[in-house]
């Protein structure tokens, strides 16, 4: 029996019991530990026997789909070298498909091994889990070019009056009507769902009275979360499929750089137990090494952790019909003791399997470790999130000089990132990672103090304004004038060559009161507020998406690059408001505040996308063209309200004369 290319590990139930499998290259002994039906009595060990391939396995004539189980391993126990064996530390199956509970953290997870504490009533108990048919794989309907959301699956429904109480919160949540028709009105090709496999807080966060509301500390990588998929596989198949009938895709965000058993004083409760020399990166007196920030990291060079993976990717593609996933500090997936290769084997393994290579690949392309900074130095299966788009927009907007060149370079698709005929960028003004959207016109600072941190934790350099008020304000004018911001980064978002992303919320307003960091707040932080929300910002969101769609031209994905057709029409045309062609010392200028560009759509027509970030208010000429005119005009003269962006469509001309 093979699962992808090596063997069956796990547990995997048949008529006569079943077959257990853990692969250890270090371990001297293991057992399977059986529970009770609530999972809190050890009912019985069974010994496994260790074959020649490191895998240690037994057949169970007495454990069926729905027993609860764990895993025992001993062997050396040496940190200088990575060794961390304790056969008191109770474990849970890389390979488990569901857990009994969510993970919860207790100090005496991290006991040392001669205090011999049981963590069994600690830990959550694997399930042994009967898998369903195989989905019938569809090619994806998002492709590049569309819309992606981001979205938190606990935030996004708790607070959402049309959605019943007993599924807030939840991945069932997503496939209600009411979410449904918002993404559908907002035109969203693709959800990405932030973290769901089961995950455990970090360390510092219970005695604060704080849990993890994003789930970037997992622990098992193919079980879900039951406090947000209580149903299991089950629940997010059904809710993918719900999507996937709306045309919308399901992307995964997955973390494979680190787990939550963090650094050498964090809990053992899988990986850490089973080999913790194998699956983790050390130095050489046996230190985790942290090119994660999150106190361990994952040695994904390696075979076992390379195949943990790829069954990872496989078993949410093949079980629950997923169209994608996004790799949190992707870096971390290509590296090796010598640093980051775009041509590592993980890479290549994904790209030549039937399955993966068929699925949407989006990387986060940095991570804290040497030569972490990687953005567009991934494989070309990976679209990549682009921070540099980011900070263009954001610094254009806050007022930042000399920014005409880097904002169109920004807006055409980033070619000074991005080689070959496409661009691979995902653009995004703002993500869970920071402030929303609109916090960036409300808070010049951070305001992490609810994190318990002191506010030193986040981001220092949000590339903020404030409109002369931090945070809230009654004053209208401040408030028109965020309104106005907000609005205009949502046009230039939706204008933009490539793939977006918006955050949800980020398209009605939401706010996190000055929070950047908001890791750490599982309340109505991170809650979005539903009832509250900006409606006329929302409506704003809706009109540019429908003008996005409408219009292929801006979904496209090859750069922008000045090329003329056989007409000899150019495919962008970059324009001052006199409607000439910007020349150096306007490109060059220190107090640029304009920019048209024209972009010639599929029917041989052209788009003005007319951006100004003057406090006044700007007339711009646009240049004619024999047959055709622009709308909503008669002289050519577009007015662009101070801190906007306008959107004017030419259309050829159509002659009243009979024929």
């Amino acid at each position: 029996m093979t699962q992808g290319s090596g063997p069956v590990f796990g547990a995997r139930p048949g008529s006569n019991g079943t077959r257990f499998a853990i692969w250890s290259g270090a371990a001297e002994r293991a057992w399977l530990c059986l529970f009770d039906e609530g999972g809190e009595a050890e009912t019985g060990r069974i010994e496994l026997t260790r074959n020649d391939a490191s895998t240690f396995c037994a057949d169970i004539p007495n454990l069926f789909s729905g027993d609860r189980y764990g895993i025992r391993m001993d062997g050396p126990f040496d940190p200088t070298v990575g060794h961390r064996f304790d056969p008191s530390k109770l474990l849970v199956d890389p390979y488990a498909y569901k857990i009994d509970r969510p993970f919860a953290y207790d100090p005496r997870l991290a006991s040392p091994r001669e205090a011999n504490i049981d963590t069994a009533p600690m830990v959550p108990k694997s399930v042994v889990t009967t898998l369903p048919e195989p989905k019938k794989l569809k090619k994806p309907s998002f492709v590049p070019g569309g819309l992606i959301y981001e979205l938190n699956v606990r935030g996004f429904t708790m607070r959402h009056p049309e959605v019943a109480a007993p599924v807030r919160g939840t991945v069932a949540a997503l496939a209600e009507p009411a979410i449904l028709e918002h993404l559908q009105r907002l035109g969203v090709g693709a959800v990405e769902l932030m973290p769901i496999a089961a995950w455990i807080d970090e360390r510092h966060l219970p005695p604060l009275g704080l849990s993890n509301a994003w789930g970037y500390n997992p622990v098992a990588f193919m079980a879900l979360d039951p406090r947000i998929c209580p149903g299991g596989l089950e629940e997010l198949a059904r809710t993918t499929e719900c999507l996937q009938e709306a045309g919308i895709s399901v992307i995964l965000d997955v973390v494979f750089n680190h787990t939550g058993e963090s650094d050498d004083q964090g809990p053992t409760l899988s990986l850490r137990g089973i080999d913790n020399a194998a699956y983790f990166r050390h130095t050489r007196d046996g230190i985790p090494i942290n090119d994660t920030g999150c106190g361990n990291t994952l040695a994904c060079d390696r075979p076992i952790v390379r195949q943990l993976i790829l069954d990872s990717l496989r078993h949410f593609a093949i079980y629950a019909g997923v169209d994608g996933y996004r790799f949190d500090l992707g870096p971390i997936l290509g590296r090796s003791e010598y640093g980051f290769s775009r041509n590592a084997t993980l890479f290549a393994e994904m790209a030549a399997d039937p399955i993966l290579s068929t699925r949407i690949m989006i990387a986060e392309p940095w991570d804290l470790g040497p030569g972490g900074y990687q953005l567009g130095g991934f494989p070309d299966l990976f679209l990549e999130w682009n921070d540099r788009y980011r900070d263009r927009v954001r610094k254009f907007w806050r007022g930042d000089g000399h920014m005409l060149g880097e904002t169109a370079t920004a807006l055409a698709g980033s070619s000074d990132v991005f080689s070959g005929d496409a661009t691979r960028t995902v653009n995004f003004i703002a993500a869970h990672d920071g402030f929303p959207l609109a916090d960036l016109t409300r808070y010049a600072h951070k305001h992490n103090d609810p994190n318990g941190e002191d506010n030193r934790d986040g981001h220092n350099d949000n590339l903020s304004w404030n409109h002369g008020v931090e945070g809230s304000t009654e004053d209208e004018s401040i408030l028109v004038a965020r309104r106005k911001d907000v609005e205009a980064m949502l046009a230039m978002l939706f204008i933009s060559r490539g793939t977006i992303m918006l955050t949800a919320g980020d398209e009605f307003g939401r706010t996190q009161h000055g929070n950047n960091n908001a890791y750490a707040q599982d309340n109505e932080t991170t809650w979005i507020d539903w009832e509250n929300r900006n409606l006329r910002i929302e409506q704003t969101a809706r009109s540019l998406s429908a003008i996005r769609q409408a219009v292929k031209a801006l979904h496209e994905t090859e750069f922008l690059t000045g090329e003329r057709d056989e007409t000899g029409l150019l495919d962008v045309e970059w324009i001052g408001p006199d409607g000439l062609a910007l020349k150096p010392p306007q490109w060059e200028s220190q107090d640029g505040d304009t920019l048209g560009m024209l972009i010639r759509d599929e029917t041989g027509c052209r788009l003005a996308v007319l951006v100004s970030r003057s406090r006044q208010d700007i007339d711009f000429k646009l240049p004619s063209r024999e047959g055709h005119a622009w709308t909503d005009t008669d002289d050519r003269r577009i007015g662009v309200a101070c801190r906007s962006v306008r959107i004017v469509q030419e259309m050829r001309h159509i002659s009243n004369t009979s024929q």
